[in-house]
């Protein structure tokens, strides 16, 4: 019974896809695609060791985006939808559980020019399985705040541009590779007045395996803890 609820679900979520669309900098709203690299459609990446996984397709350049310039210890909330609408429909389908994640990487130069290569990614969040009993799973309070979630900029990051990488890993046919759908948005911001630390870092594509216990998994046997992909967070 369980594996019919799986494939049912997977077959009516199947196109149930979706995108980063907003960001909002300490509760203001930045405007639909503005300072994000955006995608050519609402399709995820499966493939974990493709330049894609870093960006999403044509993520590599940011060269006709602008960038948000944002105070260290800022709060940035990112916000997803299926489709160009806010309203009408789930933000994300429901179907669609697994964790949530932020990183951010610090440009050499110009965010702009950037492409996210190399060991220069930090993780400065991670939400995943919330509760075992229920199954509830961060995916699950993006969908119930209108498709948002929030990370605060640690304060002690050096001033500078940055990409900021959101993605949102749905499970729901992850049972075997290619399988995990990675939904992936990159923002482009200046931070000022910032600190000196000097952060770990990992490389995306790089620090993601196919075999990683968080990307090829089944969520529909009784799961009782999740092991995210990319390593523990940074808290700065």
């Amino acid at each position: 019974m369980r594996l019919i609820l799986a494939l049912l679900s997977a077959v009516a979520v199947a196109n149930a896809h979706f995108t980063l669309q907003y960001i909002w900098n300490n509760g203001v709203d930045q405007g639909k695609n503005n300072f994000i690299r955006v995608t050519p459609n609402n399709n995820p990446v499966t493939d974990v060791t493709s330049k894609d996984i870093t960006c999403n397709v044509n993520g590599l350049s940011g060269s006709n985006v602008q960038t948000l310039s944002i105070g260290a210890g800022s709060t940035i909330t990112f916000e997803w939808h299926q489709h160009d609408q806010r309203t009408g429909e789930d933000p994300i389908s429901g179907g669609h559980k697994g964790p949530v994640q932020v990183y951010i990487a610090k440009a050499p130069s110009s965010a702009a020019s950037f492409d996210g290569q190399g060991s220069v990614w930090t993780k400065i969040y991670s939400s995943g399985l919330l509760n075992p009993s229920s199954q509830q799973w961060a995916t699950d309070i993006v969908n119930s705040g209108q498709g948002k979630h929030s990370v605060t900029i640690p304060s002690s990051l050096p001033a500078g541009d940055y990409l900021l990488r959101a993605e949102i890993i749905a499970l729901h046919v992850a049972q075997s590779y290619p399988g995990a759908q990675f939904y992936i948005g990159c923002a482009q911001v200046h931070i000022t007045s910032g600190g000196s630390a000097r952060p770990p870092t990992i490389a995306i594509p790089g620090a993601y395996s196919p075999s990683d216990p968080g990307i090829t998994v089944n969520i529909y046997n009784n799961l009782q803890s999740y092991t995210a992909p990319g390593g523990a967070v940074w808290s700065g």
